[in-house]
């Protein structure tokens, strides 16, 4: 999908479902924790690869649902030249708790006071989001909107030249909005 002339969202099905292709900057000191507290900011994250994020909110049903999709859409990308990883709003034994076995298959970050939700600007969670190396945001999708979140992977399969996912797979759930980040 071209990325628009405006520089605005494109909207992709119905009702608050987004998906965004152009760049966004994001802050260069808008942290990110690992798992295990390692506190830097976003630059220092991606000096050498890109970041493709599942953002997830543990305490709400829409994450459980597409957790397993999350899973493996991120694991398809996990040799490729990018990192990949969850972020979680939460603490991080909230986090563990949540992802169980993930947290031993794929990176994880915790953003427990929403910092990078907010210097992301993302409205509504789950998302999916593809950071390059210059901190900016290349595209994102927020809800579980398959179209979008495949427009992501396609992007992103581009840029570092990896195949991309089956979007939506047979055993993904239905489109849903998500919930809101900040809420």
């Amino acid at each position: 999908m071209p990325a628009p002339a405006n520089g605005h969202v494109v909207r992709v099905g119905a009702g608050p479902l987004r998906f965004v292709a152009v760049p966004i900057d994001v802050a260069a000191d808008v942290p990110l924790t690992s798992l295990q507290g390692d506190t830097r900011p976003i630059t220092e994250w991606v000096t050498t690869f890109q970041l493709a994020l599942v953002v997830l909110d543990p305490y709400t049903h829409e994450a459980a649902w597409i957790l397993p999709t999350a899973g493996r859409i991120l694991n398809n990308f996990a040799e490729a030249d990018c990192r990949t990883a969850f972020l979680v709003t939460g603490p991080p034994e909230d986090a563990r708790q949540f992802l169980g076995p993930w947290v031993e298959e794929l990176m994880v970050f915790t953003d427990e006071d929403r910092l990078a939700v907010k210097g992301f600007g993302l409205e509504s969670l789950p998302a999916f989001v593809h950071i390059d190396q210059n901190h900016a945001i290349v595209t994102k999708s927020e809800g579980w909107d398959p179209t979008g979140w495949r427009a992501v992977a396609t992007e992103l399969a581009r840029v570092v030249s990896w195949r991309r996912p089956t979007i939506p797979d047979p055993s993904d759930p239905a489109p849903f909005a998500g919930c809101p980040a900040l809420g």
